[in-house]
């Protein structure tokens, strides 16, 4: 099964694909209507914009750096989960979307990296719970967030996972624990990009570590922007051995040329016995 990631309500609807995500806010910021056609698609803790607007609500690590975009690791900027506002503001975009399609997907979920958040907010959430270890903490507050999704969700809820299946790591990183979380989520998504796929190995070695990691189905997203048709079929190829689906990020037209190559090549090297 096949599935596009867009930006263009259109593609939603190519014969090519059986499945289609629409965002309807990006890390961006910028946000738009949802859609019927496609299950929207939400990042929930990236957003330039805000960021921008109010500095106040970005992550901050013990030593006081930001969770911004100027970070060399950070390719855009992260609000902090513990902002009851924009959490609030999120999860009335999840339900407006599910108003239109009863199925929704979470992006961006979770907190920046292993050192956020020590903002004040975290520091006084923290202080006053239940939790003696500020991991667990910090997973609560993620575990709580997607329930409080699920509830506005008549439909599938998918979320996606950052590429680490290694046992403990996105608890670790994000806040994500996995176990907790699958009892609120109908599928995650892998996304697995790469700029050329020229080799697969590791593609594999991350899917592979998924199936191990993961109970609750999984597609893989890849990245087809500008990707020769001919890698793109390799990963494909590796990906449909592991996912439920394999879905197409941001090039709709490379997708559908790569699908139409494979069902071509499995044509051509079809045989037919005399009866």
């Amino acid at each position: 099964m096949y599935g596009v990631v867009t930006r263009n309500e259109p593609e939603l609807e190519w014969e090519a694909f059986d499945r289609g995500f629409f965002e309807v806010k990006d890390v961006t910021g910028r946000t738009t209507e949802p859609v019927e056609t496609g299950v929207n698609m939400i990042s929930c803790f990236g957003d330039n914009r805000t960021a921008e607007e109010e500095p106040e609500y970005v992550p901050l690590s013990e030593t006081g750096e930001r969770a911004t975009r100027d970070r060399s690791y950070f390719d855009w900027a992260y609000i902090c989960p513990s902002r009851e506002r924009y959490r609030e503001a999120v999860l009335d975009l999840v339900e407006e979307a599910a108003s239109v399609n009863p199925d929704v997907r979470l992006d961006d979920v979770g907190f920046p990296r292993e050192e956020y958040c020590h903002c004040e907010a975290c520091e006084a959430a923290f202080a006053e719970s239940e939790y003696d270890e500020w991991g667990d903490w910090r997973a609560s507050v993620i575990t709580e967030f997607v329930a409080e999704a699920r509830e506005r969700v008549p439909g599938r809820l998918y979320m996606t996972l950052y590429p680490d299946p290694y046992p403990g790591h996105l608890t670790e990183r994000a806040g994500i624990d996995v176990d907790a979380v699958a009892e609120y989520v109908d599928e995650f998504v892998v996304p697995l990009y790469d700029l050329d796929y020229g080799t697969t190995y590791w593609l594999e070695i991350l899917a592979k570590g998924f199936v191990d990691e993961l109970s609750t189905p999984f597609s893989i997203e890849l990245y087809a922007v500008d990707v020769d048709v001919d890698d793109l079929i390799h990963a494909i190829e590796v990906a449909a051995e592991y996912g439920h689906s394999v879905l197409f990020g941001y090039d709709a037209s490379n997708a559908r040329a790569a699908i139409r190559r494979m069902k071509a090549d499995r044509r051509d090297g079809a045989s037919f016995q005399p009866e």
